[in-house]
C-alpha cells in the first residue's frame, strides 16, 4: 500500500471516529459525559498503579489504585491508603491534577472536550452545557429569544468555569502560603502545600499533603478560615459564581437558582453549627475540652466541611452518635448544583421544602421570589432524592453484609461516599477488597447519577402557559 493510500485510509478512519463522537455528543450528551468520566478514571487507575506513583516504588494493588482514581476524579476525599505517605511526588501531582479535572464537573468537562472534537456545540449539547454551568431554562415553553441569548452565553460560561477555578485556587493559595509559613512549615514545603490545600479546598476533596492533615492547624483560625472560604466558593457552584461575577450585589438580577443556593447554604451552615454545639459541648473527646470561642469556631468549621469539604480537625469516630447522624444528613444534602460538591444538592432540598410549605399553605403552585417553580422541576427533585436514598441503602446493606461492621459506621461512610465528602469513621481504610469496589461504585453513582437525572429534565421542552413568569432552578 502506498503512503498516500495509507494516509487517506487513516484520515477516513479518524473521520469516521470523529463523526461517531459528534453523533454521540449531539444525541446523548449526558451519556458522553459519563463515558468521559469513566475513561478518566481508568486512565488515572493505570497511572496510580505505576511503580513511580508509589513512595515505595512498587505497584499499587488494583483495588487501591482504582479507589484512589475514583475518589480523585470524583473529588471525594475518601481513601483506602494513607494519601500522604503512600504516594510519591509523582502520585501527589496526579492527585492534584485529578481533582482539578474532576472539579470542573462531569458535563462541563464533557462539553469542553466535545467542543474541541466537534469544533462547535450542537443545540442539545448547548442545552446540557448550560444546565451544568448556568441556570438553564429560566422561562418555560419553547426556546424563545431570551432563551437563545442564554444559549449563546455557553462558551462564555465554560470559560468562566475554567477561569474561576484557576483564579480562585491561586487566590486561596496566596492567602494560605503566609499562614502555612507562620504555622512552622518550611517556606519551600509551603510552596507545594499551599496550592495543594487550595485545590483540595475549592474542589471540596479534603486530601492533605501531610500525615496529620489539618489537625496541626487546629488553633490556627486564619488557615482554617481560608480553607472554609475555598470550600464555600467551590460548594456554591459555577452558576452562582457566574451570577455574582456578572451582577455583583444587584440581588434583583440574581437568578432564582443563585438565590436559593446562597440562602439554603447559609441556613444549613448556621443550623449545622448550632446543632454541633448542642450535641458536642459536653463531649470531652471533641468540643468538651474547648472554651466557648473554640467550640463555636470549630462547630462552624465542622458544619462547613460536612456538606462536602472533607477536612476535619477532630476524630469523626469520637463524635456522639447523634452528631454522626446530623453529619450524615448534611452530607446527603451536599452543596450547590454544578459545583465541586456532591449530594442531592441544596437546591433540591430548597425546592422540596418550598413544595411542602406551599402544600401546607394550601397553594396550588410553588412560588418564591415572584417566580413559580414548574412541576417537572419538583418531580426531578423527588427523583434525585429517591435515587440517592436507593444508592445509599443498597450500598449500606451490601457493605455491612461483607464487613459485618457497625451499621452506624457503614452508613456514615457510604453517605460520605455518595455525597463525595471524604469524612470517615475509619471504616473505609479497613475495607476488604470486594467492599472497596462497592464503595467506589457508590462514589461514581453519587457524582454522576444526579447530574444525569437533572440533564434529562433540562434537555426537554414543553409548552406551558402560566400567569406568572417561570424560572427553573437547577436541581441535582
Amino acid at each position: 500500500m502506498s503512503g498516500n493510500s495509507w494516509s487517506a485510509s487513516s484520515r477516513g478512519r479518524w473521520g469516521d471516529l470523529a463523526h461517531a463522537v459528534r453523533r454521540l455528543i449531539t444525541s446523548s450528551p449526558s451519556r458522553f459525559a459519563i463515558l468521559i468520566f469513566a475513561t478518566l478514571i481508568l486512565l488515572f487507575t493505570a497511572l496510580f498503579s505505576l511503580p513511580i506513583a508509589s513512595a515505595s516504588g512498587t505497584v499499587t494493588p488494583l483495588n487501591d489504585a482504582l479507589f484512589t482514581a475514583v475518589s480523585t476524579i470524583c473529588v471525594t476525599g475518601l481513601s483506602t491508603v494513607d494519601m500522604a505517605t503512600h504516594w510519591s511526588p509523582f502520585g501527589h501531582v496526579l492527585t492534584f491534577l485529578g481533582v482539578n479535572i474532576g472539579g470542573m464537573g462531569v458535563l462541563t468537562l464533557a462539553s469542553v472536550l466535545g467542543l474541541v472534537i466537534s469544533k462547535k456545540l450542537g443545540l442539545r449539547a448547548k442545552l446540557l452545557a448550560a444546565g451544568d454551568s448556568n441556570p438553564l431554562r429560566a422561562h418555560g415553553g419553547v426556546v424563545n429569544e431570551g432563551q437563545t441569548v442564554r444559549l449563546g452565553e455557553v462558551g462564555q460560561l465554560l470559560m468562566t468555569v475554567a477561569m474561576s477555578l484557576i483564579l480562585i485556587e491561586l487566590v486561596v493559595a496566596a492567602l494560605l502560603y503566609p499562614g502555612l509559613v507562620m504555622a512552622g512549615i518550611h517556606p519551600l514545603t509551603a510552596l507545594w502545600e499551599a496550592p495543594y490545600y487550595s485545590a483540595m479546598a475549592f474542589t471540596n476533596t479534603g486530601f492533605a499533603p501531610n500525615a496529620t492533615g489539618v489537625v496541626e492547624f487546629v488553633d490556627d483560625y486564619f488557615v482554617l478560615t481560608v480553607l472554609m472560604m475555598g470550600v464555600f466558593l467551590g460548594s456554591i457552584g459555577f452558576p452562582v459564581i457566574y451570577t455574582l461575577a456578572k451582577h455583583h450585589f444587584h440581588v434583583k438580577r440574581w437568578s432564582l437558582h443563585s438565590k436559593l443556593t446562597l440562602i439554603t447554604t447559609a441556613i444549613l451552615l448556621v443550623v449545622g453549627a448550632v446543632v454541633f454545639i448542642i450535641l458536642e459541648f459536653d463531649n470531652p473527646k471533641t468540643f468538651g475540652a474547648m472554651d466557648a470561642v473554640d467550640t463555636t469556631f470549630q462547630s462552624f468549621f465542622l458544619s462547613a466541611m460536612t456538606r462536602s469539604g472533607g477536612f476535619s480537625v477532630i476524630e469523626i469516630s469520637e463524635l456522639n452518635g447523634s452528631s454522626k447522624l446530623a453529619i450524615s444528613m448534611l452530607m446527603f444534602v451536599g452543596g450547590g448544583s454544578a459545583s465541586t460538591a456532591g449530594g442531592i444538592k441544596v437546591t433540591t432540598l430548597a425546592v422540596l421544602a418550598l413544595a411542602v410549605w406551599s402544600e401546607a399553605r394550601g397553594r396550588q403552585s410553588v412560588q418564591v421570589f415572584g417566580r413559580r417553580i414548574p412541576s417537572d422541576v419538583q418531580r426531578v427533585a423527588l427523583s434525585v432524592v429517591a435515587w440517592g436514598a436507593t444508592i445509599v441503602a443498597l450500598s449500606t446493606i451490601v457493605i455491612t453484609q461483607i464487613t459485618k461492621a457497625s451499621t452506624e459506621d457503614v452508613l456514615f461512610d457510604v453517605i460520605s461516599a455518595f455525597g463525595t465528602v471524604g469524612l470517615s469513621t475509619g471504616l473505609t481504610a479497613e475495607l476488604p477488597q470486594s467492599a472497596t469496589y462497592v464503595m467506589a461504585a457508590t462514589i461514581f453513582m453519587g457524582r454522576v447519577g444526579t447530574v444525569t437525572l437533572a440533564a434529562a429534565v433540562a434537555a426537554t421542552t414543553r409548552t406551558q402557559l402560566y400567569s406568572l413568569p417561570v424560572e427553573r432552578p437547577i436541581v441535582g
